[in-house]
């Protein structure tokens, strides 16, 4: 029989506190359990989004990867933002949001719409602009997301520009 779900105010090893007098081992020696509604709001945001980190160095002393959730109200966009040097891997939860970037490949920089549905995923290279969209009017979107920095990096623009082309 496997053990019962950790339950609230267990913190992250519910388990480990069972010998008194023993050392507690150091972060990066065990596994961590992040329940969620135990979710830490206090991220880097962008308009019209919310971001939370589940594993991060704050979370759990992660030191080369950052994962949580983000949550887009209905019909609300973000920010235009970019995620610095970091590589960013999106995995729909639920709703229909819409990633947004612009795209030279023509010739002439035109704004690309990647429309989703849960299940998907949308990769994000490291210094591309973008914004996230939510066009249902009813229905928030729920994204989970990767990061390959330890922390959530979020540079916040005054617009959308192709990647090389930021003095355009």
């Amino acid at each position: 029989m496997s053990e019962p779900l950790t339950t609230a105010g267990e913190g992250f090893h519910p388990h480990l506190g069972d010998n008194a007098g023993t050392a507690t081992a150091p972060l990066r020696a065990r596994l961590h359990h992040i329940r969620a509604d135990a979710l830490d709001g206090d991220t880097a945001q962008s308009g019209g989004m919310r971001r939370f980190a589940a594993v991060s160095g704050n979370t759990v002393g992660s030191e080369k990867l950052w994962m949580g959730q983000t949550h887009v109200a209905p019909s609300t966009a973000s920010s235009d933002h970019h995620h610095g040097e970091s590589e960013t891997a999106i995995h729909v939860v639920s709703g229909h949001p819409e990633f947004v970037f612009l795209d030279d490949s023509g010739g002439t920089p035109e704004e690309v719409r990647l429309r989703t549905s849960p299940g998907d995923y949308i990769f994000v290279p490291p210094f591309v602009p973008h914004r996230e969209e939510n066009p249902d009017p009813t229905e928030e979107a729920v994204v989970v997301i990767a990061r390959s920095t330890q922390e959530a990096i979020v540079v916040n623009l005054p617009r959308l520009y192709v990647l090389g082309q930021e003095e355009s």
